[in-house]
């Protein structure tokens, strides 16, 4: 949510942003419901002060027939203004939540995906000397996949993971956990990119259910028809483990010497994929039940920036150290999501699609969430601010295995294992080899 002072001042900015986001926006409407809106609260105000006045003056005495005749006008008047300013602000308030955030300046206007720019790479796609497989060949082939019995226990989009593809997701959770809070790593990974802090991430396992409130307040809850709503308890299942980290703070006021502050959740996550009716339905990319490690920054406005671009370096460490090929790319105004400001993401090759899929994001949303969750930090002088806030995929477990599966693959139809996992693998298992 903007400051409805920031949009009164700027209507053509905020108009430019939800039109690059491809977003209907009656801003018209709004800023005349704020109007209308500001002189009932001033004419509540008043009528309230009235009357306040009135029960003044009649303090320990026997009110004046005028006197009660008066309070009791001021009383049906102020009864009224408010149920009207109750209304008013009922849709005054959703209104202000279909507000997009604004976009930063190097961020791509573009009406798609089409729009996205590739801003670096790191090495080129894997080649091989057979023709490469796709994960669902190995891992039916190792034994380690499997989504025929998960269709007939669970339905569709579900699947199971046995073996070495288990461990191996234990090891990539290690690995993250391992990276993330080694100051040493992370303080290397500040300095790279100019973030002045160098605090190792808070290991987390959240929630995965949040009340419908929240994920308003978070901005989550739309498309209602991708979340599993569980309707009697007014809760739904998470798509992503931001979604409880997020509001951890909220309604708080944290000292500005205490920022950032910087989380690591693990959680299984849900989304019901709707709208993707046959798009990926085969192998484990995309899936209604998966698996992440998801990145949670809080910051002040001054490093906020700057706290997504230590997030990106974090993720370009991690894959890296895998040694798979990725592009980072910023994404365009018209694929981003719109509590956005900046949003960046990883895509790594997979050499059974020939081609680069979205494996990792980093969403920076300035105050955007953080003022609907009221999260503020007092500054040195006794002044407060609304915090800024970035969310990250550290892992999201089905695709990174399968970018392992595909690229690590060999002829004779094993897979190694990245070098940098063999020490989370149990007796440091090196490869992946068919079940006799």
């Amino acid at each position: 949510m903007l400051d409805i002072k920031y949009i009164r001042e700027n209507k053509e900015g905020i108009k430019e942003a939800a039109k690059n986001k491809n977003i209907d926006l009656d801003l018209g409407k709004l800023l005349k419901l704020d109007e209308k809106r500001r002189g009932l609260l001033a004419l509540t105000d008043d009528f309230r002060g009235e009357r306040n006045e009135l029960a003044r003056a009649a303090k320990g005495k026997k009110p004046t027939a005028d006197q009660i005749k008066k309070g009791k006008e001021l009383k049906d008047e102020t009864i009224k203004l408010e149920r009207e300013l109750s209304r008013i602000e009922t849709d005054y308030n959703a209104l202000m939540m279909a507000i997009p955030n604004l976009t930063s300046d190097d961020t791509p206007i573009g009406p798609d995906e089409s729009g996205n720019k590739i801003i670096r790479d790191y090495k080129k796609p894997t080649k091989f000397d057979f023709i490469p497989l796709d994960h669902m060949q190995i891992g039916e082939s190792l034994g380690i996949i499997d989504t025929e019995k998960s269709a007939q226990i669970s339905g569709s989009r579900f699947n199971y993971l046995f073996g070495e593809a288990a461990l191996l997701q234990f090891a990539l959770i290690q690995f993250v956990m391992a990276t993330l809070t080694n100051n040493n790593i992370i303080a290397k990974l500040a300095r790279d990119v100019g973030n002045p802090s160098d605090k190792p991430f808070i290991p987390v396992i959240p929630p995965v259910m949040a009340k419908s409130e929240i994920m308003k307040k978070m901005d989550r809850f739309d498309p209602i028809e991708d979340r599993y709503y569980l309707e009697n308890d007014d809760v739904l299942l998470i798509g992503s483990a931001e979604h409880t980290l997020g509001p951890l703070h909220m309604d708080e006021i944290i000292h500005e010497k205490e920022l950032p502050i910087r989380y690591v959740g693990y959680s299984t996550a849900f989304r019901r994929e709707a709208g993707t009716y046959g798009k990926d339905a085969a192998g484990i990319l995309r899936r209604h039940q998966f698996d992440k490690a998801e990145m949670e920054s809080f910051s002040t406005k001054e490093n906020g920036l700057k706290e997504q671009d230590l997030i990106v370096a974090i993720q370009e460490y991690l894959v890296s150290a895998l040694d798979i090929p990725y592009q980072v790319v910023a994404i365009c105004t018209g694929d981003m999501g719109k509590p956005d400001f900046r949003q960046i993401d990883i895509e790594c090759w997979m050499p059974g699609q020939n081609k680069y899929r979205e494996t990792h994001t980093s969403d920076y949303m300035t105050d955007f969430q953080s003022r609907r969750l009221n999260i503020k930090y007092q500054k040195s002088d006794g002044s407060k601010e609304i915090v800024h806030m970035n969310d990250a995929t550290a892992f999201a477990m089905g695709r990174i295995l399968i970018a392992i599966l595909e690229n690590y693959q060999q002829a004779d139809g094993s897979v190694k294992i990245p070098k940098v996992l063999c020490p989370f693998m149990p007796n440091n298992i090196k490869e992946i080899k068919a079940r006799k």
